[in-house]
C-alpha cells in the first residue's frame, strides 16, 4: 500500500516492470478458428517471468506428486470482437492426485489482486489445498493484463522505485502537487506503453475468459475457489454464465454493493481493525510486550513513529530509507495474516531503534518488488483493472472533503486510502460502472465466506455479497478469526465446510458459524 493503488484484497504474495519480451503475449494474429476447441500442450513450467515476480520455477508437488506444468491458452483480445485479435493467458496446473474416477473436474484458481498472478500463487500456497486435488485438477491463471498473460507495462523498475519512496499522504500543498502529478505521469506512461489492452482488462473481460478457459479444460460446469478480488470475479462470473457455475467458494469476500470510496472507507475500518486486534493480542500475552505497555499504547507508539518518519526517515534497505509511507505499507500488509504479527512486532522494534528493515520487507512485499529491485506489475495491472472498472472519477478536493470521515475510521490508515482514490482520476480508459452486478438467478449454490478480523475485505461483505448473488444462491459462513481470509488459516470447521461442499457437494446450512 505505498503508492495510492487500490488493492480491492489480495493474496499474502505479492507477485517488476521493464518493456523487454514481456510484450510478446500482445501479439494480435488473425484467426478464424474457434477457440473453444484449441488443445493445450502443457510443459514443465519456467521460472517465473519479471511482470510475475521472478524467482525460481515452482518446486515439484509433494510426495510423488509429480511437477507443476504449464501452457497458453488464446482468448480474444476484444470478446465484442471474438473472431479478431487473440491474446495469450498463462495457466498452470496440478492434476489430481487420486483415481480417475473419483476426479470432478478442473477447479480453478483465483487468488484476488487484482493484479496478482495466479500462476506464481498456486504452487506458493499448493499444499493448503491438497486435499482437494484428491478430486480436481487444481488449476490456476494469470488474468489478462498480469505477470505472463499481455501484463500491463507502465514504468520500468528505478521511475517505480521513486514512485513508492514518495508521500502518499500529502500535507501541504508541495506535497499534494508532488503525488498528483506523479500519479498522472504513472498513468500517462500506462497508456502509453499498455494502450492496447488497457480497455480490455474489465472484470467482465475475465470472467468470459473464465468460461472460455472452463470448456477448453473440458468442464460442463466452472468449479472455482475465489479468494479476494477473486470474489468479485467469481460473481461477476455467476452474474453472466449462472447456469455454467458448479461447485463455487468466495472466501475473504469483496463487498459488491460498495462504490470505490465507499470500498476504500470499509479498507480503513478493516486495517484499524486488524490493528486494534494486534495490539490487543500483544498486550494479553504472559510476556511483555515489546512494543507498548497497553493496547492503546501500543497504536499510540505507532503513531509517533509514523509521524517521526513523516519529518525523517530512517535506514531502510541500503540505499532506500524507510519513509512513512513505506513503514505504513510495511504495517498492513503484516495486518494480512495473524502470522505475520509477530515480524510486525520485531519490525517495529527495529523501526523505533532506528533500523527500517523488516517494515521495508514487508513494504517491497505489498508492492511486487524482488530482492534484486525488479518490481511485478503488481501495481500496473492492479491501477488499469480497478480503473478500466470503476466508473467514478475523484477530485482531489473529493479527497480533502472526504478525509475527516476516512480520519475517523482509521487515523493510521485513513489518509492513505483517502488519497488512494485520485489512482484513476487521469486514467485514459472510462470505467465500466459503480459497482459489479453479481446478481445470478438459477446459479447453483455459491459458499460466501466472511473473515469477522479480515483487515481488506471488511466482514460485512460477505452478507453483501450472499444476499446481492441472490435468494438459494448465496450461502454465508461466519469465521470468527484473524487475516485476511478463512481456509488458509486452518481452521477445521472452516476447512470442513469447504471440502464437504467441494469434494462431496454437500452445501453447509446458511449462517453456520466457524469455529
Amino acid at each position: 500500500m505505498s503508492h495510492p493503488f487500490r488493492l480491492r484484497g489480495t493474496a499474502l504474495t505479492a507477485c517488476a516492470v521493464l518493456l523487454p519480451a514481456l510484450l510478446a503475449g500482445c501479439g494480435g494474429d488473425d484467426r478464424d478458428e474457434d477457440l473453444t476447441r484449441q488443445e493445450l500442450v502443457w510443459k514443465s513450467c519456467p521460472a517465473p517471468s519479471e511482470a510475475q515476480g521472478g524467482g525460481p520455477p515452482p518446486s515439484p508437488l509433494p510426495g510423488a506428486g509429480g511437477e507443476w506444468s504449464c501452457t497458453t491458452m488464446k482468448a480474444p483480445l476484444d470478446w465484442d470482437d471474438p473472431d479478431g485479435d487473440t491474446i495469450g493467458l498463462a495457466l498452470i496446473r496440478a492434476g489430481s492426485s487420486g483415481a480417475e474416477r473419483e476426479r470432478i473436474g478442473s477447479l480453478i484458481f483465483n487468488f484476488g489482486g487484482p493484479g496478482g498472478s495466479g500462476v506464481t500463487a498456486l504452487p506458493a500456497f499448493g499444499e493448503d489445498y491438497a486435499t482437494l486435488r484428491t478430486r480436481y485438477d487444481l488449476v490456476s491463471f494469470d488474468p489478462r493484463g498480469v505477470g505472463r498473460s499481455t501484463p500491463v507495462i507502465c514504468q520500468d523498475d528505478q521511475r517505480l522505485e521513486a514512485l513508492f519512496q514518495q508521500d502518499a499522504t500529502p500535507d501541504d500543498d508541495a506535497e499534494r502537487a508532488e503525488l498528483l502529478d506523479s500519479t498522472k505521469e504513472f498513468n500517462a506512461d500506462c497508456e502509453e506503453n499498455s494502450g492496447r489492452i488497457l480497455p480490455r482488462v474489465r472484470t467482465t473481460d475475465a470472467a468470459r475468459d473464465l468460461d472460455l478457459m472452463r470448456q477448453v479444460l473440458g468442464d460442463d460446469r466452472l468449479h472455482y475457489f475465489g479468494i479476494s478480488y477473486g470474489t468479485e470475479l467469481g460473481g461477476v462470473y455467476a452474474h453472466l454464465f449462472p447456469e455454467k457455475v458448479g461447485r463455487a467458494v468466495f472466501d475473504a469476500v469483496v463487498d459488491p454493493t460498495r462504490t470505490a470510496e465507499q470500498g476504500a472507507l470499509g479498507q480503513a475500518r478493516g486495517f484499524q481493525l486488524a490493528l486494534d486486534n494486534y495490539a490487543e493480542d500483544c498486550v494479553s500475552r504472559s510476556e511483555e510486550c515489546p512494543v507498548g505497555d497497553s493496547a492503546q499504547d501500543v497504536k499510540d507508539r505507532i503513531s509517533g513513529l509514523l509521524e517521526d518518519l513523516d519529518r525523517t526517515p530512517v535506514p531502510g534497505i541500503f540505499p532506500r530509507e524507510l519513509t512513512q509511507t513505506a513503514a505504513t505499507g510495511g504495517i498492513a500488509q503484516a495486518l494480512y495474516s495473524r502470522d505475520f504479527w509477530e515480524f510486525l512486532t520485531e519490525g517495529l522494534e527495529q523501526a523505533y531503534d532506528g533500523d527500517g528493515t523488516i517494515l521495508m520487507l514487508l513494504s517491497d512485499s505489498m508492492n511486487g518488488r524482488s530482492e534484486n529491485g525488479e518490481y511485478s506489475n503488481l501495481a500496473a495491472a492492479n491501477t488499469a483493472i480497478n480503473c478500466a472498472d470503476d466508473k467514478p472519477r475523484y477530485t482531489p478536493e473529493d479527497v480533502e472533503r472526504r478525509l475527516p470521515e476516512f480520519r475517523a475510521a482509521s487515523g493510521l490508515f485513513g489518509d492513505y486510502l483517502a488519497w488512494g482514490m485520485v489512482s484513476c482520476t487521469d486514467w485514459a480508459v472510462p470505467g465500466a460502472a459503480d459497482r459489479p452486478d453479481v446478481s445470478a438467478p438459477g446459479s447453483a449454490p455459491i459458499l460466501v465466506i466472511g473473515n469477522t478480523g479480515d483487515p481488506a475485505t471488511p466482514y460485512e461483505g460477505a452478507r453483501r455479497m450472499a444476499r446481492a448473488l441472490g435468494e438459494g444462491v448465496g450461502v454465508e459462513l461466519t469465521y470468527r478469526g484473524q487475516g485476511h481470509g478463512a481456509y488458509n488459516s486452518g481452521d477445521e470447521c472452516v476447512q470442513g465446510a469447504v471440502n464437504g461442499y467441494l469434494l462431496d457437494g454437500k452445501v453447509p446450512t446458511a449462517g453456520t458459524v466457524c469455529p
